[in-house]
């Protein structure tokens, strides 16, 4: 068995109720848009994209981090990330222009989603996977992703 599905085997483990799936399907990808958020506020030097917006060079490093690991996992799921990535910097982008505190912003969601995550794990009656692994903190996205790619019949 490949380490991406056993990776997705040990997740799913955790994630069984509907309701706490529910939750997770808007909270993790609203949580992974504001650690993208969070490091794009740190000053740096900036590169600009005709519809895009401007990325900071920190956010490029992590991305780059983050694609790697996926790139590992699946090329495919990491191609998709990226572009989801790149996608969520361009609305943080927006966001960053847009309102004076976007820090504020990031932080009021990533708060909301994470209290929901929790009461999501109780109901299910289950600790969070990351509490067990910290690399479950970047499967839960994926682990999502999974289920659209099997919908759409594409093998990952």
């Amino acid at each position: 068995m490949r380490k991406i599905d056993l990776l997705f085997a040990e997740y799913a483990e955790s994630h069984r109720n509907a309701t706490n799936k529910l939750i997770h399907w808007i909270c993790v990808p609203l949580i992974f848009w504001t650690i993208l958020g969070f490091i794009s506020l740190i000053p740096s030097k900036s590169i600009c994209f005709i519809y895009i917006g401007c990325i900071s060079y920190v956010s490029l490093v992590a991305m780059a981090l983050v694609t790697l690991f996926y790139m590992r996992l699946s090329f495919l799921i990491g191609s998709i990330m990226l572009l989801l990535m790149v996608l969520m910097e361009s609305f943080a982008f927006g966001v960053n222009t847009r309102s004076e505190r976007p820090w504020l912003v990031y932080l009021s969601v990533f708060i909301l989603t994470w209290i929901f995550q929790f009461v999501g794990h109780k109901i299910e009656g289950k600790k969070p996977s990351f509490l067990k692994d910290l690399q479950f903190l970047l499967v839960g996205p994926i682990w999502l992703l999974s289920f659209i790619l099997k919908k759409a019949g594409i093998r990952y």
